[in-house]
């Protein structure tokens, strides 16, 4: 079984499980099924009880710091390490993915970049499934790296996207590799921008010889053992895109041969590195372009909601940088409307302000708390800048004002506002439907 491998790593330990959320229950699961460690503790903001009064329970302002007296502190994603713990302490941490790569029960294809990795991961998932290849899709999609490890064999190809909170204390890297992109993101969670990029780089920096990696051109050079493949927008490379045509170390795929449901030139890029890794693994590429068409693509991702009056209402809730923003208002090939804000991390949003001064979107309604600053860049007198106090607001003014196309692309975090990008985008679209009733 493969949950025995597991015991070297425990046996006769004290170990505390640091965020009490899906991987955290997980970890529990898996240290009880175990039953090798001295002492198992459950440390997170909010208290937590358990009917067996042997896990002992940490909670409060202070409990990272109690952590230290544990001999493995067992880290869920999300949890803000940041400065908070020392060199001696953040030796101890353990992370799901981190076992999973260390152990290795299956092959594994990891997928991390700020933005497009639940897309290119699903797709590679969808591509191995047309080719039945025996695979799981894993990971920051929502299922934790451990949650099926009993079910991984070595014929078993686990697809797993990876967050920088998942990369950040890992000394393995997985056997295919894939690095879409680096931008300034998650900054709240990392002392610096070089802190989170060094994050992201985690997924090739431990590879060695055999293993692939598919890495975005502009984030050359790699420290890696492995064979990188570059891939590029708009740039020949190994693997890169026209926004047309896809082209696969030096072979072209015409445009005519890629049906996607996908939107925007982005999506182009996310279908080949997909197409690459997906070949990589033992896909056969006519087979994949067969079941492109019938990728749907996934929810609050230029998510069309609904057709009301002739407006087309667009879910974009997973936007949180500006680049994100831009990318969903040029799949579309223009709005009229565009929906932006939330909690304000202190990101630059130059390129977002510059980018609506070309009068690209006529009327921009603007959200708290970002949106206050995001306005503040918008000059040109061509556009409409409406101030909402809040997402019903916003939703009314917008269908009040567009013509032709809304689009949510908040260039900004849900949190402070919503739990998550999932409720801020499901909220909209609860409020968008409410319209259709109206």
């Amino acid at each position: 079984m493969n949950i025995d491998r597991l015991t070297p790593i425990f046996d006769k330990k004290s170990a505390v499980i640091l965020g009490y959320g899906r991987e955290g229950k997980v970890w529990l699961e898996i240290l009880k099924q175990l039953n090798c460690c001295t002492e198992i503790a459950v440390a997170d903001m909010k208290p937590q009880e358990f009917s067996d009064k042997s896990i002992r329970t940490i909670s409060g302002e202070n409990y990272l710091e109690k952590c230290a007296d544990y001999d493995i502190i067992l880290q869920s994603p999300g949890v803000i390490i940041k400065d908070k713990l020392n060199a001696d302490t953040k030796a101890k941490i353990l992370t799901q993915t981190e076992v999973l790569l260390r152990l290795k029960p299956c092959k594994i294809i990891g997928i991390t970049g700020t933005k497009g990795k639940s897309t290119t991961s699903s797709l590679i998932y969808h591509f191995l499934q047309a080719n039945s290849v025996p695979s799981m899709l894993i990971g920051n999609i929502g299922v934790p790296p451990l949650e099926r490890f009993e079910e991984m064999t070595p014929e078993t190809v686990a697809v797993c996207e990876m967050s920088c909170h998942q990369l950040e204390f890992v000394q393995h890297s997985p056997d295919i590799a894939v690095l879409l992109n680096i931008f300034s993101e998650h900054l709240d969670h990392y002392v610096d921008f070089d802190a989170y990029a060094a994050a992201k780089r985690n997924i090739t920096r431990f590879q060695n010889k055999g293993d692939s990696a598919f890495v975005n051109a502009e984030l050359f050079p790699m420290q890696s053992e492995s064979n990188v493949f570059s891939c590029d927008f708009g740039n020949k490379a190994d693997v890169w895109t026209d926004g047309k045509s896809i082209f696969l170390f030096g072979e072209e795929i015409e445009s005519e041969k890629i049906k996607t449901q996908l939107c925007g030139k982005h999506n182009m890029y996310n279908i080949a590195v997909a197409l690459a890794a997906a070949v990589k693994a033992g896909a056969d590429l006519q087979t994949c372009l067969d079941a492109l068409p019938q990728f749907k693509g996934l929810e609050h991702r230029l998510e069309r909601v609904a057709i009301i009056n002739g407006v087309e209402y667009v879910n974009d809730s997973i936007s949180t940088i500006p680049e994100a923003a831009i990318a969903a208002v040029n799949a579309f090939g223009g709005a009229d409307c565009l929906i932006l804000g939330g909690m304000d991390r202190g990101i630059s949003y130059d390129i977002l302000g510059d980018f609506l001064n070309t009068g690209a979107v006529r009327t921009v309604i603007l959200l708290p708390d970002s949106g206050k600053r995001i306005g503040e860049l918008i000059t040109s007198p061509s556009v409409r800048k409406l101030y909402a106090d809040n997402m019903e607001q916003a939703v009314t003014l917008a269908a009040e004002n567009a013509e032709y196309r809304v689009i949510l692309s908040p260039a900004s975090a849900s949190y402070g506002f919503y739990k998550n990008f999932e409720e801020r985008g499901r909220y909209f679209k609860e409020l968008v439907h409410a319209l259709e009733n109206k």
